[in-house]
């Protein structure tokens, strides 16, 4: 369920996939509305003309065309200002909107339903019930083509802008973390410091871990009697000297064959490929939302209240991460003999406040909002979350220091980072 719970969230991201269902959907209506000569509801309805039924068909047919012809360019017009305006990691979520995929899928549907009923129908393929069905669903598809063409009209005005793109990114992040909090080790237990050293397992191919089937994992280490620990989460660049996992405790007497047929299975259980996802890997949505930032305060660009806005969706995100809930049971143990480490909170900071760190250690309201930022994920609760917020208040200082010559904007940062000082528990940069 896992892994094709991955595979269906990739299919999202191809725009043919909604238009092909939806055409031979259309396409079966059409051969279905032939089943009403097989009853007695002629008698009961009008007698729709064939002429006026061909007439109707040939206007859908006519606009719907052009309609989809106009819904492709606006949508690869907000595709572009999407990947230009925020950054390319983000294009995907923007491709995988539903609203636009399911307009598009009507257009077509209703562009070849439209074509194939007039085909048969002129062939004189239908009888009075048969035209009379035909005639009812054509009319449903009319209305059902004005009502998505509407809510399309709404969506396709928001879509591409860079405040959509970074609310979608929020969500897709939202998510990724919330799953990770419900299984922080993936479904199989805790790494911890003293997990058992083994037999590397080594990868393949080179690119980024996408996925971790820790279902088949378990699966294959239980058959040979032993314990497998990951090494790499989902996006980690992986490449053939950096292990994948390490396998422990396999029976000494198994053979070569079964020992080589047991890693390529183990292999088979990471996916890596070309780019990261946001699924299982909550890390990719704080750098995304980094690189939006980043680029919002580029000199091109010039745009610190974007990085503002995303200052306070990281801390937001960063709060409900471990914010306490009302399910907050110990995550349930599914895979015995798979040893996950947890995701490190220095890497969660690094990737979040690092670029915003460096490229608005110029601007002061920039720089006043982050350690303000900081300063709130002190108060969370969680005390690495605490330490790595003092660091990173600390670093940001640095940063600002160095890079302003005003004395009043450089004082401004200070004021904001006095949270910071005479904390003799936290370390200093300089240690």
């Amino acid at each position: 369920m896992n892994r094709l719970q991955f595979f269906f969230a990739r299919l999202r991201e191809r725009l043919w996939v909604r238009p092909l269902v939806a055409c031979i959907v259309s396409v079966g209506c059409v051969f279905l509305a032939r089943l009403a000569d097989g009853t007695d509801l002629g008698r009961h309805v009008a007698d729709v003309s064939r002429d006026s039924l061909e007439a109707l068909l040939r206007i859908v047919a006519a606009s719907m065309l052009v309609i989809a012809t106009f819904a492709v360019a606006s949508m690869v017009s907000a595709y572009a200002s999407a990947s230009g305006n925020a950054t390319p990691r983000s294009f995907p979520l923007v491709l995988s909107d539903d609203t636009s995929q399911n307009a598009l899928s009507t257009f077509i549907a209703s562009f070849i339903y439209s074509v194939v009923a007039l085909v048969a129908l002129m062939n004189g393929y239908y009888g009075q019930a048969g035209r009379f069905a035909l005639f009812v669903a054509t009319v449903a598809m009319f209305a059902l083509v004005i009502i998505t063409f509407v809510r399309w009209v709404d969506s396709i005005a928001r879509l591409g802008r860079l405040s959509s793109t970074i609310d979608k990114v929020e969500a897709a992040t939202a998510a990724s973390l919330a799953l990770r909090k419900t299984t922080p080790f993936l479904g199989g237990k805790p790494a911890g410091e003293n997990a058992p050293d083994g037999e590397p397992l080594y990868p393949r191919t080179i690119g980024y871990l996408q996925h971790v089937d820790v279902g088949a994992i378990e699966k294959a280490a239980a058959g040979a009697g032993g314990n497998v620990t990951l090494v790499a989460l989902p996006g980690t660049f992986c490449t053939p000297d950096r292990p994948l996992a390490r396998l422990s405790g396999v029976v000494a007497s198994t053979s070569k064959e079964r020992r080589d047929a047991l890693e390529d299975g183990l292999r088979n259980a990471f996916t890596i490929g070309g780019s990261r996802h946001f699924e299982q890997d909550p890390r990719f949505g704080l750098i995304v939302l980094s690189e939006i930032a980043s680029r919002a305060l580029s000199p091109a660009v010039n745009d610190p209240g974007t990085a503002i806005d995303i200052i306070g969706t990281l801390v937001r995100l960063l709060h409900g991460w471990v914010a306490p809930s009302d399910d907050d049971a110990a995550p349930e143990v599914l895979a015995e003999h798979v040893l996950v480490p947890a995701l490190a909170v220095g890497d969660i900071f690094d990737d979040a406040f690092t670029g915003i760190a460096r490229d608005g250690a110029g601007t002061v309201e920039v720089m006043v909002r982050l350690q303000k930022a900081l300063r709130a994920c002190t108060t969370f609760g969680d005390r690495a979350m605490r330490d790595e917020a003092l660091r990173h208040a600390r670093l940001a200082l640095r940063r600002a220091e160095l890079a302003m010559t005003l004395d009043d904007d450089i004082d401004a940062v200070r004021n904001a980072a006095a949270f910071t000082r005479g904390d003799s528990q936290w370390r200093t940069i300089a240690q």
